[in-house]
């Protein structure tokens, strides 16, 4: 046994801003598992998000296998949740089960920043269904594809 601990704590505000920008999409975030753990495995994420107006957090989307979290600290959006568009708030807590059929986003309509924590599952096996775009991910295979390409169980077996 030691007396120093494995993954010290850090404090938030001392763990850098990532940006992130593509088109429609974009966000600012604090990577605090990442920070603490480095880019060792883990199972349970935890990040600080900033989404600033006009943008949307990512593709709207559900998880076969993991469970996602998120609290608002700051400002308000609209969360995207099935057909149901909400106002979301600080203080406003929603959770989005694993195999759930709901998909989900948040979309920045203010003119301020949006902060909010993310807490979610880390499960290399994930796969992730886009409802808008029509793909389906699988994490472990690292590939995306059309849900239009279906084939059934014995295409190509002959």
């Amino acid at each position: 046994m030691t007396d120093k601990p494995a993954f010290p704590p850090v404090a938030s505000e001392n763990v850098a801003w990532d940006p992130f920008e593509r088109g429609r999409f974009g966000s600012r975030f604090k990577h605090l598992t990442r920070a603490v753990m480095g880019e060792r495995p883990y199972h349970v994420g935890v990040a600080i998000e900033e989404l600033p107006p006009g943008k949307q957090s990512c593709p709207f989307h559900f998880h076969m296998l993991e469970e996602e979290h998120l609290l608002v600290l700051e400002g308000e959006c609209t969360l995207r949740l099935g057909t149901e568009r909400l106002r979301f708030k600080a203080g406003d807590y929603a959770v989005f089960p694993a195999g759930e059929k709901t998909g989900h986003c948040l979309i920045n309509e203010t003119d301020k920043p949006c902060r909010y924590i993310v807490i979610g599952e880390n499960n290399p096996n994930e796969s992730c269904v886009y409802p808008d775009s029509n793909k389906v991910s699988n994490r472990w295979l690292g590939e995306r594809y059309d849900r239009a390409a279906q084939k059934d169980y014995w295409d190509g077996e002959d």
